[in-house]
């Protein structure tokens, strides 16, 4: 009988790259197991239990350590076998990544420079009142993947964590809101079906949103702008409600301060308003806001404003974001020094009529803005808006101090749009604050009534933007945005390592 031949046992030593190509390395000092709850807006978990894009691995990957804690660990550059780098014999594939488009609060028009990312970990609070937000890439809840909207409002993160109830934040400026992605798939491209996952806030419950003081005016609305934009009606109220918008009334009454608020029963609850001198008169009160739109009131009433003029520069000194429409420029060539000195301002001029202006785009933002306008429909010409009743109060902005947007050379030479950071006089790097003035009428195209007298939201009669008007949504959400100079580059929030 023939005895069978010996067999002969082999070690051989495989790499813990090919025991689970797909796994996700482990926490630092933890086994093979997953991380720490998702983070969610107040600290509290959602799920999104690591693991979900692949088996659990057993060892690092080549050139990194262990992941530290929570969504990092299901990212694909923590897992062992990544998407762009070949791993078990697997050819290159297509990098994780995850993309949409963010929109203004009422989910219409697409909005550019707003940060998208991914947070590590639970957000903190928006700081309220006069703060100093500058754009230094720092954003609350140690983003992990982070993205910015370009000129289509379109954006693309790379690498964000695979899994089901991925957190993603959407913001700009204190404009906040958090959402739940339902999944997100390893190693491919995962767009956003949901439209409305990808707004700002309409309201206090779906996230944060500035507090805003809002002048009424009996020569333009631009408390009409803001609700076309998407604000809840819920959200407009006088000074001492709980709505993000505060509407005071301007206008004649003004001349007479013991008159401030007579008749203007501006809100459909018959809620009489205060005068807007309650607002500029009182620093304490100033302090409380972080934008202050001033609509056109027909008039400069500059005997009423002379007492304030430090108080408005000192808010936006402090921080503050200041919206000028129009005969409001009064605030800025009569203000106090260097204010004056922030244009060549020639005052109250003849209106312009109906004009097609130019967009400057000899700044990176400008050619943001020309690019913006085209994708929205304001512009069928790249870098040429049509503006109705335009008015005339500059001729020339004064670099680098101030920094035209939109200007037209016909019939004159004048500036339609300004910007300026504050304080004037300060280096960049101390700059907190921003003025935006503007000589576009909300209501010149819309139709929405100019009278402060008419309930709110009565006199707002018009829903569809029209070209000025997305033109001035632009320029509200620059303002709403973090501090810079116009001429850099914005980027997306750090991410944290």
């Amino acid at each position: 009988m023939t005895r069978p031949a010996a067999r002969i046992w082999i070690a051989i030593a495989v790499p813990a790259a090919l025991v689970a190509c797909a796994g996700v390395k482990p926490q630092a000092g933890t086994g093979s197991g997953g991380a720490g709850a998702t983070p969610a807006a107040g600290g509290a978990a959602t799920g999104g239990a690591p693991g979900s894009g692949g088996a659990p691995g057993s060892g690092g990957v080549a050139g990194g350590g262990p992941c530290n804690a929570n969504l990092e660990c299901q990212q694909t550059t923590c897992m062992i076998g990544t998407c762009s780098e070949p791993a078990c014999g697997e050819l290159e594939g297509p990098k994780t990544t995850l993309s949409g488009t963010i929109t203004d609060p009422a989910g219409n028009v697409p909005l550019y420079n707003v940060s998208v990312y991914v947070p590590n970990q639970p957000l903190d609070p928006v700081p309220e009142g006069l703060s100093c937000d500058q754009c230094n890439g720092r954003a609350s809840g140690q983003p992990i993947a982070s993205a910015l909207t370009d000129s289509a409002g379109h954006f693309t993160i790379e690498n964000p964590p695979v899994g089901k109830n991925i957190p993603l934040v959407i913001q700009i400026g204190k404009w906040r809101r958090q959402v739940t992605i339902p999944q997100i798939v390893r190693c491919t491209d995962n767009v956003i079906d949901d439209a409305d996952l990808e707004r700002l806030p309409r309201n206090q419950s779906e996230g944060h949103l500035p507090l805003i003081a809002l002048t009424t005016g009996h020569s333009d609305a631009l408390e009409c702008l803001l609700r076309k934009i998407g604000i809840s009606d819920s959200e407009f109220t006088g000074d001492g409600g709980s709505g993000r918008v505060h509407l005071y009334y301007g206008g004649s009454d003004l001349s007479d301060p013991s008159a401030s608020g007579a008749g203007a029963s501006a809100l459909a609850s018959g809620a009489k308003l205060a005068g807007a001198s309650a607002l500029w008169g009182s620093r304490s009160k100033l302090a409380n806001y972080d934008i202050m739109m001033l609509s056109c009131e027909g008039s400069q009433y500059g005997s009423v404003k002379d007492p304030y003029l430090a108080n408005v520069q000192w808010f936006a000194d402090n921080g503050g974001r200041i919206f000028d429409d129009h005969l409001h420029f009064y605030w800025i060539q009569h203000g106090l020094p260097p204010w004056p000195a922030t244009a060549d301002w020639v005052g109250v001029q003849a209106d312009l009529g109906d004009i097609t202006a130019q967009v400057d785009t000899s700044f990176a933002k400008g050619q943001s803005l020309a690019d913006w306008l085209v994708n929205v429909g304001a512009s069928t010409v790249k870098g040429q808006l049509p503006i109705v009743m335009a008015q005339h109060s500059l001729t020339a902005d004064l670099p680098p101090v101030s920094q035209q947007w939109i200007y037209t050379t016909s019939p004159t030479q004048s500036v339609q749009y300004l910007t300026f950071n504050t304080p004037v006089e300060a280096p960049a790097a101390a700059q907190c604050g921003r003025v935006v003035f503007t000589d576009i009428h909300v209501s010149a195209a819309s139709g929405d009534s100019s009278h402060p007298e008419t309930p709110f939201p009565g006199g707002c009669t018009s829903t569809a933007l029209s070209p000025q008007e997305k033109a001035l949504e632009f320029m509200f959400f620059d303002l709403s945005s973090c501090v810079q100079n116009d001429f850099d580059q914005p980027l997306p929030p750090i991410i944290v390592p």
